[in-house]
């Protein structure tokens, strides 16, 4: 049982609002900064008269391994809602390879051992150094690992990034990978590129948004079924030549000789899904998995498998049941003290980030600490290209939050808007500029709403990303261009710091705002249950408020 002590002087106020403004980071003014471009006058007018705060949202402040390694959702939610910094997945691969940990696991040997007994040890995962779902070293290590414990068949089966790191930077991964397992094979140990796709195309969905992605990915890894090429680079550079996308949405392929696919997934096979970061590998899991009664797509043949994560992405449901390095244990978390103090909480978002304000928000914890005290809302997301759509479902989800504060229900509310994010990621600097206005006109809606409540209302964000919609020269800082002088899209996060917005009419005399240069998202959950009229638990980062 976990419990909260009343704050001695200072009873709070209900209810207490955190908006999460997805991709929402502070950044110059230029003319890659979607946020600043924007006709944003509802943001703006916070900013100028309620007191902000900038918050840390990338490297060690969310539990990476150095602060050159972007933020994401899935960590800068983790903070959010537990108060506290956990050392997150790629540092926890990174420690596990190096002490050799990984290896020496038993997972690690059983599917080295029944790779060894003739059979293929696969690798899938996302190709690039992002390290915000895998890392390529990681793959490179494993594959060294593999050789030298003797399996002499290893095929690895690619996700296009584009993402988390340059939008067509995919040759910059394969040909120097190329040059490595090329001298990596011998007579001993054989080892090829076997297929792959865009990210965003196939295998990486993400709560079950869209299972075709899924279906697609099982035909091109599993099966082998889809267009074949000689090589990976002749795929890529076809495919874009065709369709002119970018990496992360380029068609599947498969690598073929002689018409016959190289690396198909076979009865006894090894399958290894080597993201260390849970939500796009949770669906793929299940349909490695998954029985007889595996429902969302007809997978054809379902090869007897030793399939393993690099984490278990879900701790709760067990998913997958076998994994190479174990998840970090987060634990005392808001929702987890405010469901035991029998304060009653809203979460809400549409599919594309609802996972993030649950899921994530609790510790990478399914189902919820409470029936009685919380209640969580989705909002299904629309299945399109988000520069095709890019206010996606801002305009529901906040007719539902609105009702939500009308109700007079709820205590605690939390709100993500995916906007600045998921239309970020798109590289559309148009789509997004029109993403963060749509939002703009909800956080208006918001704010009447609040006032009305007699609520306050805590607005910030996850990460950066709309703020930088540009590659930047690292030496000079200004933008790189390409050779038609066109601003060279940036389709990945920043290491920006994010705002914190403190809106409030209500109780601004109870407190003061510390002096700002040192938090970061850890220090939200601390600043909520300060006015809700609690002291924080001890093992919380400290609040951005001093309660007098």
């Amino acid at each position: 049982m976990k419990t909260l002590t009343p704050h001695n002087g200072f009873s709070g106020v209900r209810p207490v609002l955190t908006i999460v403004m997805d991709g929402i980071g502070i950044a110059p003014d230029t003319e890659a900064n979607a946020v600043k471009l924007a006709r944003t006058p509802t943001l703006d007018m916070l900013m100028a008269n309620y007191p902000t705060v900038a918050l840390k949202a990338h490297g060690t402040a969310v539990g990476l391994p150095s602060d050159d390694d972007m933020g994401n959702s899935e960590v800068g939610h983790n903070a959010l809602g537990s108060g506290q910094v956990f050392a997150q997945g790629a540092k926890l691969v990174s420690a596990s390879i190096e002490s050799g940990k990984m290896f020496a696991s038993e997972t690690w040997q059983t599917l080295v051992a029944g790779a060894k007994a003739g059979h293929t040890l696969h690798f899938i995962g996302l190709f690039s150094d992002g390290n915000v779902h895998s890392h390529i070293d990681h793959l490179k290590a494993m594959l060294a690992q593999a050789k030298a414990e003797g399996v002499a068949k290893v095929r690895v089966h690619i996700l296009l990034d584009g993402r988390d790191v340059g939008e067509t930077s995919a040759l910059e991964y394969v040909e120097p990978f190329e040059e490595y397992i090329a001298e990596l094979s011998d007579d001993t140990c054989d080892i090829k590129i076997a297929s792959g796709g865009g990210r965003m195309v196939i295998t990486m969905d993400r709560y079950e948004a869209n299972w075709a992605m899924v279906d697609l990915g099982w035909k091109t890894h599993v099966l082998g079924e889809g267009r074949m090429f000689a090589s990976a680079k002749e795929a890529i550079e076809t495919l874009r030549t065709e369709t002119k996308a970018i990496d992360q949405d380029l068609p599947p392929f498969v690598i073929a000789e002689n018409g016959t696919p190289v690396g198909t997934i076979e009865d006894g096979d090894s399958v290894i899904f080597y993201n260390f970061r849970g939500d796009r590998a949770i669906e793929i899991s299940k349909a490695f998995e998954g029985g007889a009664d595996f429902d969302k797509f007809d997978r054809k043949r379902v090869p007897a498998v030793t399939y393993a994560g690099m984490l278990e992405y879900d701790g709760d449901l067990h998913i997958p049941s076998k994994y190479l390095v174990s998840p970090p244990e987060i634990t005392n978390t808001m929702g987890e003290y405010l469901a035991d103090m029998k304060i009653n909480q809203y979460a809400i978002s549409e599919t594309q980030k609802y996972g993030h304000v649950t899921y994530f928000w609790n510790g990478n914890r399914s189902g919820k600490f409470s029936e009685e005290f919380e209640t969580y809302e989705e909002i299904p997301s629309d299945i399109v290209p988000f520069e095709q759509r890019p206010w996606m479902k801002c305009a529901e989800i906040t007719d539902r939050l609105i009702a939500a504060l009308e109700s007079g229900k709820y205590d605690c509310l939390r709100v993500n808007f995916p906007n600045g994010d998921m239309v970020g990621h798109t590289g559309s600097l148009e789509a997004t500029i029109c993403g963060v206005e749509a939002l703009d006109l909800q956080l208006a809606r918001i704010l009447a709403a609040v006032d009305k409540a007699g609520a306050v209302a805590l607005i910030t964000a996850d990460h950066g990303n709309a703020d930088e919609m540009a590659e930047l020269d690292k030496k000079t800082g200004g933008i790189k261009r390409n050779k038609d002088g066109s601003m060279k899209s940036k389709t990945s996060h920043t290491l920006n710091p994010v705002p914190f917005i403190i809106y409030d009419n209500v109780a601004k005399d109870a407190y003061t705002v510390k002096a700002d240069g040192k938090f970061g998202l850890s220090n939200v959950a601390a600043t909520v249950v300060n006015f809700l009229g609690y002291d924080a638990p001890e093992m919380w980062d400290e609040s951005v408020i001093e309660l007098k």
